[in-house]
């Protein structure tokens, strides 16, 4: 099965042109590797795939006749994702300075100061 088609059947992307996209663009390797979209992939291979701020790492198992479940997924591949980059991608946005969560309203003038103090 093409790689694209795999990474798309087996939700690594939402759909086909974002993977062959990632690809293009060598957010995506194979055995350490930078592919075409049209690489087959075979049981075995390791694949590094940058999905947003995510660096997921797969084992694929099979190729999926098409896209499965996601309670499938773990049949065709293995994620070797370590917990530290999930941990790392869920930062609170809370933690991030300036942040105002929608709908609190207007800021305040503590607020505003600290906003100037950032952006100037």
């Amino acid at each position: 099965m093409r790689l694209d088609v795999w990474l798309w059947a087996v939700r690594a992307y939402k759909t086909r042109s974002n993977a062959v996209e990632a690809i293009r663009a060598g957010d995506v390797q194979v055995n350490q590797l930078v592919p075409k979209p049209s690489r087959d992939v075979q049981p075995g291979d390791l694949i590094v795939a940058k999905v947003g701020e995510l660096t997921r790492t797969l084992r694929a198992k099979g190729s999926p006749r098409s896209r499965v479940g996601a309670a499938l997924v773990p049949d065709y591949a293995e994620d070797l994702t370590p917990p530290e980059e999930r941990i790392r991608v869920r930062t609170p946005a809370t933690e991030i300075v300036g942040f105002r969560p929608k709908g609190s309203g207007r800021p305040t003038k503590r607020d505003r100061r600290r906003i100037d103090e950032i952006t100037t």
